[in-house]
């Protein structure tokens, strides 16, 4: 796949977009989750190898395909390693998988009800590396805690702001504002990340596009006017917390949404797990969500 195949499996391929980027922090709850313990390892470095063997074996696996997976996000460490003796962006492009590369480097302490991106200093060496690589986007976070207008006004300006740079570098961002799904304001900070997400687009130059990740918002439809935006190329869902029955089930109520899980995806596989058992659990759960991606409920058709 080339960039041009890349885009347009972005903007009009049916399937989801696999989220393999944990790091830092999460990456023991990760562990934990995928049967490790904590006492599995001594090092940082141990620690990273052994979530990059769970990578490994979810890219290698015959059930992870780019017919129902159209693209993954990928950790630094990830991206830099091998998969099958391969570079692992290489790894997924084989499978018809597009790669994209999570660029943000954690999140500030919550000041007007928001945590924004911490500085990214070395964010040109990191997207020429990943350019080099063959990765096509990025995917940068940020947090809504509460429908405070000045904080995500802030939030999305930062988010935009770091979309020119990586636009710049001839790669796509994906633009990551999440709302908290334990906020008791959800419904109010949907209606405020809306609004500021649509001027930000309407003020972005004439020919560029970005793609979106969002919370399922709380009242279906909310973001249809950024699905139909001339200038997203195409918005996606994380699943914030919820387990994969209610992910899904939500996710097939916003037609032209598609997912972007990571716990959601990897809540049933287990280090312990026969290659055989692995295979149908991981291809049990891509089932599930490419019919979320996929298949929307009437409710969602006729919204």
């Amino acid at each position: 796949m080339n960039t041009s195949d890349m885009t347009a499996k972005m903007a009009e391929g049916d399937g989801f977009i696999a989220a393999l980027d944990q790091s830092g922090g999460s990456t023991p709850k990760a562990l934990k989750g995928y049967g490790v313990e904590e006492g599995a390892w001594n090092t940082e470095e141990e620690m990273f190898g052994l979530i990059h063997d769970m990578r490994s074996r979810i890219i290698s696996s015959p059930a992870f395909t780019g017919e129902k997976v159209i693209g993954a996000i990928l950790f630094e460490r990830t991206m830099d390693g091998t998969v099958d003796g391969k570079p692992t962006p290489q790894a997924l492009i084989d499978k018809g998988v597009v790669p994209f590369i999570k660029i943000d480097k954690g999140l500030e302490d919550e000041a007007n009800g928001v945590q924004m991106m911490k500085p990214m200093p070395t964010l040109d060496a990191l997207l020429e590396k990943s350019k080099a690589l063959g990765v096509f986007g990025t995917k940068e976070r940020s947090v809504i805690n509460s429908a405070n207008e000045e904080g995500i006004a802030a939030i999305v300006k930062q988010q935009f702001e770091v979309g020119q740079q990586v636009i710049g570098h001839g790669m796509m961002p994906m633009i990551e504002p999440e709302v908290n799904i334990k906020s008791e304001t959800r419904t109010d900070c949907d209606k405020i990340l809306l609004a500021e997400i649509l001027k930000a687009l309407d003020a972005l130059p004439d020919g560029q596009k970005v793609m979106l990740k969002l919370s399922l918002p709380v009242v279906p439809g909310t973001f249809d006017p950024l699905v139909e935006h001339p200038k997203v190329l195409r918005v996606v869902a994380l699943s914030g917390g919820y387990k994969r029955p209610e992910a899904c089930r939500e996710l097939a109520k916003n037609k032209g949404i598609i997912a972007s899980f990571s716990r959601a995806l990897l809540e049933d596989l287990r280090a312990q797990m026969s290659e055989d058992e692995f295979d149908k659990a991981l291809g049990s759960a891509i089932d599930e969500i490419y019919t979320g991606s996929t298949q929307k409920t009437a409710a969602a058709a006729t919204a």
